[in-house]
């Protein structure tokens, strides 16, 4: 009886020992699994920072009331420069500004629906990514009904874009004699001129007039010609970031057959 009880002690502390064993390993597991998570998380916040230049250009490029930015150009950047392993952080610049700004450093890149077209050789450039057409808004009560109309008007576009190259023809441009070309610094004094009726109407990408267009519920319409047709891309300094203009014009190629810039846009 006596060996019995022994054999059945004996028992229990070998099934209480691998009870044990059994725990130990589990907690390692979950230690080591945890080291694991915490490290991946700590890589994440080490990848190197690519500072982005862009303007306030709705819907490709804006803030929200909480600081957040927001647009098409927004969400590209994000999901390309972090397939290449960069953190993009996005400045808001004043755009006539930018080329400084790009020269010293204080950007990286440009990246705020810009055209490649004629400043081919101005910029390290990656891209194109996106095709976008400069258009016309009138307001809709406006006798303007086509781009010959618009000689001897009065148009308001922003500075330093295609538009205003356009308009006051330092490309060649088929467009009427204006009596006024009107440059502005941000879209929404662009889009102020208008309302107020110090210019008869306003140009630059559909996409952003677009939205001026459908927000204003029947207050502005927009002309069926486009005035031109923009690649648009990512500015680098020239004679910098060869390889990273290389790797993203690549990784845009590989959102657009994925079909992930069709779902941004």
């Amino acid at each position: 009886m006596r060996k019995n009880r022994r054999n059945r002690k004996n028992s229990s502390r070998t099934r209480g020992n691998r009870i044990c064993i059994a725990a130990f390993l589990l907690t390692c597991s979950l230690m080591l699994g945890g080291c694991g998570v915490k490290k991946e998380k700590a890589a994440d916040s080490e990848l190197p920072e690519i500072i982005i230049g862009m303007d306030y250009f709705e819907p490709y490029s804006y803030q929200t009331s909480d600081g957040k930015y927001k647009g098409i150009d927004v969400e590209l950047a994000k999901e390309a420069f972090q397939r290449l392993g960069y953190q993009p952080k996005f400045e808001n610049i004043v755009w006539e500004d930018k080329d400084e700004l790009l020269a010293d450093g204080t950007v990286d890149c440009l990246w705020s629906s810009y055209s490649m077209n004629g400043r081919e050789d101005k910029y390290q450039w990656a891209g194109p990514y996106l095709y976008s057409r400069q258009m016309v808004v009138v307001k809709n009560e406006s006798e303007i009904q086509t781009l010959s109309d618009l000689k001897g008007k009065r148009i308001a576009v922003q500075a330093t874009t295609k538009a205003e190259d356009l308009f006051l023809h330092n490309i060649k441009s088929d467009l009427p004699q204006m009596q006024q070309v009107n440059c502005f610094s941000t879209t929404n004094e662009i889009y102020a001129a208008l309302r107020k009726n110090y210019v008869d109407a306003i140009a630059g990408h559909e996409a952003m007039l677009g939205s001026l267009v459908k927000e204003g519920k029947d207050a502005y319409r927009m002309l069926d010609e486009s005035i031109y047709k923009s690649e648009l891309g990512v500015a680098f300094k020239k004679g910098t970031h060869e390889e990273v203009a290389a790797d993203l014009t690549e990784t845009l190629k590989k959102l657009q057959r994925e079909g992930i810039t069709e779902k941004i846009v």
